[in-house]
């Protein structure tokens, strides 16, 4: 929902750093695969309910994930980093969740159900994408990408920011889960309607 908005803001400064790793050679993916690596760390964190380290972790790999895009506009995007960015990207988010129900089974079934949620985002974020390349439809309302970004209620600044709820108030976790899986779910049905208004023809 707000991804549009902060990308004015934190574009500027995250072009600048790209343009710089960019120029030491550093390539997109290479900087994907270390945030990946970086976020997965955060499982084992959570599992331990190290929630400070775990914090520093996602923080890093999201820091990650906005550099990588600097780099590749500043190199020229792939396909091959398009298609890492959004894997490593759904990996990470389950990832985290199931790092916390790690810390506290008594709370798995709450995982369970923002994972569940996470599949209703996510499949429909990129089927959609998929008959849009189809169709040569085209939006940069998110940035250049190499695939086209349906927003929704739910998108990459709310999913920081429920991990960074999760991980500052870890006893309120089946709330957290319980609230932001539902606003998955209206983000899916809003992508559904979406794709009914915009394929239906």
């Amino acid at each position: 929902m707000f991804d549009a908005a902060l990308r004015r803001v934190i574009d500027p400064p995250l072009n600048a750093a790209g343009r710089r790793l960019a120029g030491a050679g550093v390539s997109a993916n290479a900087v994907t695969v270390a945030g990946f690596a970086i976020g997965l760390a955060a499982v084992p964190a959570l599992a331990f309910q190290r929630y400070d380290i775990a914090l520093a972790l996602i923080l890093a790999n999201r820091l990650a994930d906005g550099l990588d895009g600097a780099v590749a506009r500043a190199t020229g995007p792939s396909d091959l980093g398009g298609y890492l960015d959004i894997v490593l990207d759904f990996i990470f988010y389950s990832a985290v969740v199931f790092g916390v129900a790690l810390g506290r089974p008594e709370e798995a079934v709450f995982a369970a159900f923002l994972i569940f949620s996470f599949i209703g985002t996510g499949a429909s974020f990129l089927a959609y994408a998929i008959i849009a390349a189809k169709r040569r439809s085209t939006t940069e309302a998110r940035g250049r990408k190499s695939i086209f970004y349906l927003g929704g209620l739910t998108e990459g600044a709310e999913t920081i920011a429920c991990f960074v709820a999760i991980c500052l108030f870890p006893a309120w976790f089946p709330w957290i889960a319980g609230i932001f899986g539902a606003m998955c779910w209206l983000t899916t049905a809003s992508r559904i309607g979406q794709a009914v208004q915009s394929f239906d023809s």
